[in-house]
């Protein structure tokens, strides 16, 4: 401490930044993740004078939005979108979560549909056994050419026409 009572400002900005380190293991996600995060522009540090990077501990709260973000299937570019509203880059809230979860329930929902479909056809694909691939929606998907019978037919089919 100073003669004025206070610490000095090197010490100052050991409580309100963390080191990468210190982020990581925190969060629970490996310092090539954070730095990764940074190159995205989903997280931002300040930079020593000796080149370290120093983060704001408010950053621990980024990260775990972005890992539940990445758990659900939300793309990167999303999250980055979604977090570049927040006013000022603040971290978000409560009720920012609560809008940036509501904006990705549909993506959210759309996904889920087309999985229950995927799920549905794959039952259908084991029957065949892809022992016929003209009826196979998931190694076959809107076969056009089916119709001229299994195997390939690009090149009959285009003579056939």
């Amino acid at each position: 401490m100073n003669e004025a009572g206070r610490k000095p400002q090197d010490e100052q900005w050991k409580h309100k930044e963390l080191t990468v380190g210190e982020i990581s293991q925190r969060s629970g996600v490996a310092v090539s993740a954070l730095h990764f995060y940074e190159r995205k522009g989903l997280i931002t540090s300040r930079r020593t004078s000796g080149n370290q990077r120093r983060y704001r501990r408010d950053t621990i709260r980024r990260v775990a939005l972005i890992q539940v973000a990445q758990r659900v299937g939300i793309p990167l570019t999303d999250v980055k979108e979604a977090l570049s509203h927040l006013p000022d880059g603040r971290t978000p809230t409560r009720e920012d979560w609560a809008y940036l979860s509501a904006c990705w329930q549909q993506q959210l929902d759309d996904r889920i549909r087309l999985l229950q479909q995927l799920r549905d056809s794959f039952t259908d694909c084991i029957g065949c056994g892809c022992l016929s691939l003209d009826r196979c929606q998931l190694a076959n998907p809107e076969d056009k050419l089916s119709r001229f019978g299994p195997g390939p037919r690009r090149f009959a089919a285009t003579n056939d026409s």
